[in-house]
């Protein structure tokens, strides 16, 4: 069998699957809904990864006799503590996909796109936030990442809930006046926010938080005050979590990765990103912050292809094929590989 890596970034809204061989190449590429096992159960999630799995070897041309590879490298939004990796790993094992397989949490999938060199910081803020940190010498560092019970704070839906408790602060006299207020009677179409939960309540409507983030940053551009300090807070999450990432490592004063990506990252332009680069490298002039530029699923591939031993040029040709940008040190391990 020609050495393939199966890989699975398996985020809350989307999962996006890449079967490549051990030289780089894509041999095929799909995309479907968000299924964290966690969250719509095991078998539900798994089935979801397998028929876009089976989709990626039918594109393939691969017999449905033989495994689709030699190895299955998922990284996986909810496999946040070392119990959910061990589950995760067990079940889809067993689906017989590949020889081998490793489950992680999506965000080490983030950090290897966004980097060739041996560690590195990674925040995400997508639906979610988190972060990871990887030491040159292997060791990690992480947060549980289970939310509120976890100290957590951030991404889309934190900040899409948070843009309607205040709106409805706002109307009853509660809270200060907010323009958040009319974004989201716009929204919905309604002239009343006490309406809008009405209908929520009632199950009338839907409270999609992720639809509501956008607002969050319409209404911040416009100068509202309570936009503001939800953007500023969120600004300040995301250097905390890197900071202490870094602190935990002992990387504060060594030259340094740090990746950032998520959607909430990602468009939202410079408003996030540029105060969080320089608020970090107030703290950690040495580091290196950048905004992944590769789909995360890429760094899923580069790590299964880490785990089958492939080689540099391997890396530079699966990056070629999403991105101009190459790390300048995969440039480095290819040219000395």
């Amino acid at each position: 069998m020609t050495d393939r890596v199966l890989a699975i970034d398996g985020g809350n809204s989307k999962t996006a699957v890449l079967l490549v061989d051990a030289d780089g190449k894509v041999l095929a590429q799909v995309r479907g809904p968000g299924a964290p096992p966690q969250t719509v159960g095991m078998k539900r999630g798994l089935d979801v990864f397998e028929g876009l799995a089976r989709e990626a070897a039918a594109q393939a041309e691969l017999s449905p006799d033989e495994p689709i590879a030699a190895h299955t490298s998922a990284y996986l939004a909810g496999a946040d503590l070392p119990r959910e990796e061990e589950d995760l790993t067990r079940a889809i094992t067993e689906r017989g996909w590949s020889k081998t397989t490793f489950v992680g949490n999506d965000t080490f999938a983030l950090l290897r796109a966004g980097t060739a060199a041996a560690g590195g910081i990674a925040v995400v803020c997508g639906a979610g936030i988190n972060a990871v940190g990887v030491a040159r010498d292997g060791r990690t560092h992480r947060f549980p990442a289970l939310g509120a019970i976890s100290g957590d704070w951030g991404g889309g839906g934190q900040l899409g809930n948070d843009a309607l408790w205040h709106a409805v602060r706002a109307e009853d006299g509660r809270g200060k006046p907010t323009l958040l207020r009319d974004a989201l009677l716009e929204h919905y179409g309604e002239t009343s926010i006490f309406t809008v939960v009405e209908k929520i309540h009632f199950e009338e409507i839907e409270l999609d938080p992720h639809a509501l983030c956008p607002l969050v940053f319409q209404v911040a551009a416009q100068g509202d005050s309570v936009a503001l300090a939800q953007v500023d807070r969120l600004i300040e999450e995301i250097v905390v979590l890197a900071t202490v990432s870094m602190r935990k490592l002992d990387l504060m004063d060594e030259p340094v990765d740090v990746v950032l990506g998520g959607g909430v990252l990602t468009h939202t332009g410079d408003v996030v990103v540029g105060p969080v680069r320089q608020q970090i490298l107030e703290a950690a002039p040495l580091a290196q912050v950048r905004l992944v530029d590769v789909p995360p699923v890429v760094g899923a591939a580069l790590l299964g292809l880490d785990h089958i031993g492939a080689s540099p040029s391997a890396e530079l040709r699966l990056r070629s094929a999403y991105s101009e940008h190459v790390p300048a040190a995969a440039l480095d391990v290819a040219a000395s590989g």
